[in-house]
């Protein structure tokens, strides 16, 4: 089923929330990074396509117009193609060895006092996100050592 841009950036948005920062994650995920690339280009593209924008009409002259639009915009879809991203990700099913740890990382969290029950028998990356998220924010510190 095809999501509309607007959902998914606001999936992205709200996956890139719920992955847990931390570097116990970065070797085996891509996340950190894009997440990290995606928050950098939100607070400084805007800024570099106004400038972009600015310099460019005021030293060539309104002839150049089109040339610095087109700049300009390149620079503001940056940050909206990192969120598109992690918002494709977020909806994308586990891979069976994922999968195979998720459940396997679910089942020693229940065994060590986690109360959530699984969701989906097919879960996603957002799933896995709330999951770790749950790990590093509700188990204790000796077993977050173990699973990394």
């Amino acid at each position: 089923m095809q999501k509309s841009v607007m959902s998914q950036l606001q999936i992205g948005r709200l996956y890139a929330k719920q992955w847990p920062m931390r570097k116990e994650l970065a070797p085996l995920f891509t996340e950190f990074k894009v997440i990290k690339a995606t928050e950098l280009a939100i607070a400084v593209m805007p800024i570099l396509a106004m400038l972009t924008l600015f310099f460019q009409l005021n030293y060539l002259g309104a002839d150049f117009l089109p040339q610095a639009i087109a700049s300009a915009l390149f620079f503001i879809s940056l940050p909206l193609q990192g969120l598109l991203w992690l918002g494709k990700r977020a909806n994308t099913p586990l891979e069976p060895a994922m999968q195979k740890w998720y459940n396997e990382l679910y089942t020693k969290m229940v065994a060590n006092g986690y109360q959530a029950k699984l969701k989906e028998k097919k879960p996603r990356y957002l799933e896995l996100a709330n999951l770790l998220k749950d790990m590093f924010d509700k188990m204790d510190k000796a077993f977050t050592k173990e699973q990394f």
